[in-house]
């Protein structure tokens, strides 16, 4: 996992827990954080996607005796 995944995974889970542990009534606070949640996810998923880098090696390579 890349740093940048690592690091919008982590935002995404302080998000929720913030938002769990938020005393206040659910008002339009704890809707920016379920949306800053939903961001950090998303760009979570599109950091991953970005990441993977399949690496191909187009010469057959035969194993020496």
């Amino acid at each position: 996992m890349s740093k940048a995944a690592t690091l919008f995974l982590i935002l995404a889970i302080m998000a929720i827990v913030a938002d769990q542990l938020l005393a206040l009534p659910k008002g339009s606070l704890s809707t920016i954080i379920q949306t800053c949640a939903g961001i950090f996810a998303s760009l979570f998923i599109a950091a991953l996607v970005v990441g993977r880098r399949i690496k191909f090696d187009p010469v057959l390579r035969r194993a020496k005796p």
